[in-house]
């Protein structure tokens, strides 16, 4: 016990001293000098007081940006790395049904680099102003047409401000003659609508195309449904996210963010609405019968109210048994004016009415039982049976819940191809945000997943690689927690040290030989204390022999001759040695390590 007091204590002073350590090192920052070698053409320099004696980590390597390039075709690629917005339209247009205030596409986009980018160079298309319409598109190198071959449209998003209420979600602007980037709006036809938003509490991933109905002609959004993952940390790490949409000629479907699936789908089974009408549908015209009956129970007719049924029974009565307790003040009310209480100074009778004093509880009544009238308290009344009604049967005539007729659906259609969309020839962002600062960067459009794997690579994958060599490593980020936390070095040192206290204390608290003093008498004696008490029995027998060998020796003493004396002290000299080599025997069979002394 003294042992294991005394390593508590041990690592207690150690988190108390540690602790110390580190304040003061704080108070002391500025003494402290650090020397550093600089390259060997400069010599060796002096630097600034650093601000503290613990090292500096090593500078974290570094990742050299260098723009990314399409690996095959693409129909569109965009890096914002020359650091403007050429090939890019700024919409002039107009919102309709909107107040002329906020009606126009005037929000600010800029071509910049990320706030606290790890990356020089590495540009983006900034989104710079809150609370309004923003609208800019730039042409594909060629209309995209789905025919064979897949959709991989993917871009990066970084919401350097958090989000708020807003999105960042692009717009593949479907081909039609009618199209005019510089009147880009809420209302021009797109094809595919694909990204991420936010209001509220809602995170959402939109994957939503219009569907051309092949009877009307008319265009109906499919939206797809909605993913199961968590989105939340996208829109609030203030990390750059890269998003993908996979669109198959087999109508299947696949959404990522940073290269894991998040939703997966077809486009005949996962979208809501479905692309496809039901076959059948309900007649409107259809009406039920006036004598459909839709009641699986009813009042059995046959049924009579009981001559003992007494309907006005109440279903409380007084209890007649109770007893008033003593000392009940019958003639105190519950509640008396305030004695205190005073009429304001400015109270208008004629304006506020007569005064009154504020009622509150009779003193006289706390130290009785009740105060006012004594009612006797209700209980469940044992006759009463309430409102008799006619038990319910089976009704013979139930048809069912009724419902229209199925007819055919004069609108019904089948599309089974509905990966073939509308092309479309350009692409777009069209958004409302209330927060600022919303970084776009390297838009690729093409049908091979390699390019898009490596166009991914070249970019996203820099700036995963930067932010994950500046970021300190496990031990760095122990150590600025402490920095902020000082108490986390005494969690530290508990933390090492407990592991080296447990070994201690299992090696050092082994099980200790009881003394001869702590046996009491009644304890069973042990294996090797029984070997001893046999060897004693045996002696002891040996002992008596050789007395009663002597005393016969003795009474035969007056007849023995000279020769006899000293024939016997030859046989008392062979028993010296015997009972010498039986002692050297005994010495030899026990075991001073195991032997376990009992108590007398």
């Amino acid at each position: 016990m003294e042992l294991k007091w005394l390593l508590y204590v041990t690592l207690l002073a150690l988190g108390v001293l540690a602790a110390q350590a580190h304040d003061m090192d704080e108070d002391n920052d500025a003494d402290d000098v650090v020397d550093i070698e600089d390259d060997l053409d400069d010599g060796i320099e002096e630097v600034e007081e650093s601000k503290s004696e613990t090292s500096s980590p090593p500078p974290a390597p570094k990742v050299t940006y260098r723009p990314p390039v399409p690996t095959g075709e693409v129909y569109f690629a965009e890096s914002f790395d020359k650091g403007t917005l050429d090939g890019w339209i700024l919409s002039k247009a107009k919102k309709d049904d909107t107040d002329d205030e906020i009606a126009k596409y005037d929000g600010k986009w800029e071509v910049q680099d990320m706030k606290d980018t790890k990356l020089p160079g590495d540009k983006g298309l900034v989104l710079v102003t809150r609370a309004k319409h923003h609208a800019i598109s730039s042409k594909l190198s060629k209309p995209f047409v789905f025919d064979t071959k897949p959709l991989i449209i993917q871009y990066e998003v970084n919401f350097q401000n958090g989000i708020e209420c807003g999105g960042a979600y692009v717009k593949l602007l479907s081909k039609t003659p009618e199209l005019n980037l510089d009147q880009f709006h809420d209302k021009t036809p797109y094809t595919i609508m694909f990204g991420p938003d936010k209001c509220g509490e809602d995170y959402k991933l939109h994957f939503i195309f219009r569907h051309k109905n092949p009877k009307t002609g008319k265009y109906e959004e499919k939206h797809a449904k909605r993913p199961d993952a968590d989105l939340k940390s996208y829109f609030t790490d203030k990390k750059t996210h890269l998003y993908t949409l996979v669109l198959n000629p087999d109508n299947s479907f696949e959404i990522l963010v940073d290269q894991t699936v998040v939703n997966s789908g077809n486009l005949l089974n996962d979208m809501s609405p479905p692309v496809n009408p039901p076959r059948e549908i309900e007649d409107p015209n259809d009406q039920k019968p006036e004598d459909w009956d839709e009641r699986p129970k009813i009042p059995d007719p046959d049924a009579v109210k009981p001559d003992d049924w007494d309907e006005d029974a109440p279903a409380k009565i007084a209890d007649e048994n109770a007893v008033k307790p003593e000392g009940w003040l019958d003639d105190e009310p519950e509640y008396v004016a305030d004695p205190d209480a005073e009429k304001p100074e400015d109270w208008d009778e004629d304006m506020d009415g007569e005064w009154e004093a504020p009622q509150i509880a009779n003193p006289k009544c706390e130290a009785a039982p009740g105060c006012g009238t004594w009612q006797r308290p209700m209980i469940d009344n044992p006759n009463y049976k309430g409102k008799w009604k006619p038990p319910m049967i089976d009704n013979v005539n139930y048809q069912g819940i009724w419902k229209p007729r199925k007819i055919p659906n004069p609108d019904f259609f089948e599309d089974l191809e509905p990966f073939k969309m509308t092309p479309f020839t350009a692409v777009g962002l069209e958004l409302w945000s209330m927060t600022s600062d919303i970084f776009f960067d390297n838009f690729i459009i093409c049908t091979e997943r390699a390019v898009a794997d490596d166009w991914a690579n070249d970019g996203w994958g820099l700036k995963k690689a930067a932010d994950g060599a500046a970021e300190p490593g496990v031990v760095g980020q122990m150590m600025a927690a402490a920095e902020e936390r000082p108490w986390l070095w005494v969690v530290y040192i508990l933390t090492v040290a407990l592991p080296v206290f447990l070994v201690v204390l299992f090696c050092c608290s082994g099980k200790k030989q009881p003394s001869a003093a702590e046996y009491k008498k009644t304890d069973a004696p042990q294996p090797d204390v029984m070997d001893d008490e046999k060897e004693e029995e045996k002696d002891k027998g040996e002992k008596e022999e050789e007395e009663e060998e002597e005393a016969n020796e003795e009474k035969l003493g007056g007849d023995a001759d000279p020769g006899s004396a000293s024939q016997e002290e030859e046989e008392e000299e062979e028993d010296d040695d015997r009972k010498h080599a039986s002692e050297e025997e005994e010495t030899v069979n026990r075991s001073p390590r195991n032997r376990k002394p009992r108590k007398d």
